[in-house]
């Protein structure tokens, strides 16, 4: 039995449908908090249980007789992440499950000036110390959003970013098909494996590639931080989010995101989408 948690989002949702390509849906069982936003999957006969990552006991019956448990980070804005994610691989442990796959971070580390980074290391810490098989889903920087990373350069014709470094772009849709593939290999993998596209473009190569994509000039501007915060927070933007924000600029600009892994590409077995495929998607 597979096991998938936050499959009414889009990630996990997407690895869902190919796996339900290649299994019976009896095969499957997905967690939710919410069942009636999983009734496209309840509909195909796929199980649907209830779960919260603040509910310890909740979670034990969700996780009852998985294989394989496929645990999604939180993207609770007002959760505590890491206690989130302890409750559920405590959960995981105290039924036996066979393996943890965590959709984990290629930048993960303490020391990240990102918090989300941060918090993936600390999951990653736990499930080394759980005493359960697990592999942690390193995945790119998801490219979609470059829509918002980018900033209106539609609009100005500048990418205004507070600091400048190579990230590993991959398409959600490719790292989703990935996990898929994982999954189903009779081979697991342990621990991390980095999951990303094949090139990680600066934003200074992005703005070239903008360029080139619209047929106008779009520059690039390094702003100072606190003023690039401050332009933020004047364009109506939520100061705390636009600090949030910036620790991902600031670890691109330490290279926390530079490298690249053909992991992706033999799991796919075709390239994956480029940062520039998925900024002419944006552009159009």
């Amino acid at each position: 039995m597979i096991t998938i948690t936050g499959a009414t989002g889009a990630l996990n949702g997407a690895t869902a449908d190919h796996l339900l390509r290649r299994l019976p849906a009896s095969e499957l069982t997905v967690v939710t908090r919410d069942p009636a936003r999983a009734s496209r999957f309840a509909d195909r006969g796929v199980t649907v249980r209830t779960g919260s990552y603040d509910d310890p006991d909740g979670l034990r019956a969700a996780f009852e007789g998985a294989d394989q448990l496929l645990l999604v980070s939180s993207n609770d804005p007002h959760g505590d992440t890491v206690t989130q994610h302890r409750n559920a691989v405590h959960a995981a442990a105290a039924v036996g499950v066979g393996r943890v796959l965590y959709t984990s971070h290629q930048g993960a580390g303490a020391a990240s000036p990102f918090v989300p980074a941060q918090h993936h290391a600390a999951t990653e810490a736990m499930l080394a110390a759980s005493g359960l098989p697990w592999t942690s889903l390193r995945n790119g920087f998801y490219a979609h959003s470059l829509q918002w990373l980018m900033g209106p350069w539609q609009q100005t014709g500048v990418v205004a970013v507070p600091a400048d470094g190579p990230v590993s772009w991959t398409a959600r849709e490719d790292a989703a098909a990935g996990a898929a593939a994982i999954l189903l290999r009779d081979e697991p993998i342990d621990g991390p494996v980095t999951i990303t596209a094949e090139q990680a473009p600066t934003f200074a190569e992005l703005a070239r590639s903008a360029s080139a994509i619209t047929g106008t000039t779009v520059g690039l501007e390094v702003v100072d931080e606190d003023e690039w915060v401050d332009r933020a927070v004047a364009a109506g933007q939520q100061e705390p989010m636009v600090r949030f924000l910036l620790g991902m600029y600031q670890a691109a600009g330490q290279g926390w995101f530079a490298g690249t892994d053909p992991v992706l590409t033999e799991l796919l077995g075709h390239a994956p989408r480029t940062a520039e495929q998925v900024l002419a998607d944006l552009a159009a």
